[in-house]
């Protein structure tokens, strides 16, 4: 009866080191009893308050049961003395981003305890390997010569890229001087020169790779439907976030005008800040970011409510090559999943941070992993040769 009696596991501690570099990188440890450990990535930047929010929360979490992660999360920090509610359910939203990142080093130190793929715990994989797509851009879209220059870099790239997001720029449209950069519009030139840019790179790299069209909610929805049109002979695999954040019904008007698809959802946090989106039809792909959304479960949760209406996944990502990878495996487990954002896989200290026995990123697509957790381990000597000012090796 012993023997057939369920090994009891508790979390010991959990610890953070911040990683500097071209953005701020905070990484996660939770350590069980046994030594065992899960690592993944918070939202880095800005990265003020959230090392300091993971430790707000770590108390309430020592001597847990570390495999209980939905009863963990859900009830972060219940009824602590100074919050009201929980850290989970809406009422202390800014928190979402420390508890995002600990609710995915619990299922990276998960996988390790039962000796499977976080994938696996997650429901399985759908896919041996997840898309991953860059920010490669021309120098200047309107330059027909600086497009194929830059669709031959692209091409040569030996990671493989096939998936490019950029935006227009407005330092390289020629704007008329008198118009006000505070509005949400654009003028008529300004449109005609944003289908002339895209149509420039179109002819440039071909039709092997997807372009995205990048916008940081800028628009109005008029201005929103006239880009939406002026990109559409590019056929555009997405455009992305042209209105206000939060949902209203310029958003469901903005996917019934356009006919382009219409990608939001990185600022969106829990099932809450996503439900608007897919039950009035206000985008056609979902992108969450792990690091705001609440985690692998609650974002599973988001793409399985999508999965009712048809609306299929993709993922933001501005993270470290942990959180890239760590991404891709979370993706593996997704039915409708299109693609990975990542700023990794241009060579640098940042495609060194993790120990792997097989190329990082090739042919364009990240490899699910087969190995217990996520099957990352991190680099010792690159780690620590790029901590933040202050910290240690898990400080």
């Amino acid at each position: 009866m012993r023997r057939a009696e369920k090994k009891r596991f508790k979390i010991r501690d959990i610890q953070t080191m911040v990683l500097q570099g071209a953005r701020t990188y905070v990484l996660v440890k939770v350590v069980s009893d046994d030594g065992a450990f899960g690592i993944a990535e918070a939202y880095g930047t800005p990265g003020v308050g959230v090392k300091e929010q993971i430790h707000a929360i770590k108390p309430s979490l020592i001597g847990k049961d570390p495999l209980e992660i939905d009863a963990l999360y859900t009830d972060l920090d219940n009824h602590a003395a100074n919050l009201s509610g929980t850290r989970t359910d809406g009422s202390a939203h800014n928190f979402m981003r420390a508890a995002s990142g600990i609710e995915m080093a619990l299922w990276d130190l998960a996988g390790h305890l039962l000796g499977v793929p976080t994938t696996s715990l997650l429901g399985g994989k759908f896919r041996d390997k997840v898309r991953v797509y860059d920010h490669s851009a021309p120098r200047d879209m309107l330059d027909k010569a600086s497009c194929k220059e830059w669709a031959q870099k692209v091409k040569a790239d030996p990671r493989g890229f096939t998936g490019h997001k950029f935006g227009f720029p407005h330092t390289s449209l020629k704007t008329d001087k008198s118009r006000d950069p505070s509005n949400r519009v654009l003028t008529t030139r300004e449109l005609i020169q944003v289908r002339q840019g895209f149509e420039n790179c179109r002819e440039a790299i071909g039709w092997d790779h997807d372009i995205m069209v990048h916008c940081h909610w800028e628009y109005d929805l008029r201005t929103s439907i006239q880009i939406a049109e002026a990109v559409e002979p590019i056929k555009p695999m997405w455009l992305e976030d042209p209105l206000q954040v939060e949902y209203s019904e310029s958003w469901t008007r903005l996917c019934a005008s356009a006919r382009v698809p219409i990608c939001t959802g990185e600022n969106l946090a829990r099932r809450q800040g996503f439900k608007d989106f897919i039950i009035h039809q206000g985008c056609d792909i979902l992108h969450p970011d792990l690091r705001n959304s609440g985690g692998f479960l609650e974002t599973k949760r988001i793409a399985d409510m999508a999965d009712v209406f048809g609306l299929p996944m993709a993922t933001h990502n501005t993270g470290s090559q942990l959180h890239t990878w760590a991404t891709c495996q979370w993706a593996g487990s997704i039915r409708d999943y299109l693609a990975c954002e990542t700023i990794t896989g241009v060579g640098g200290w940042m495609d060194e941070l993790l120990v792997l026995d097989h190329p990082y990123i090739a042919d364009g697509f990240i490899r699910v992993n087969d190995k217990p957790g996520l099957g990352a381990a991190l680099n010792p000597d690159t780690a620590k040769a790029h901590l933040a000012e202050g910290e240690r090796w898990w400080g």
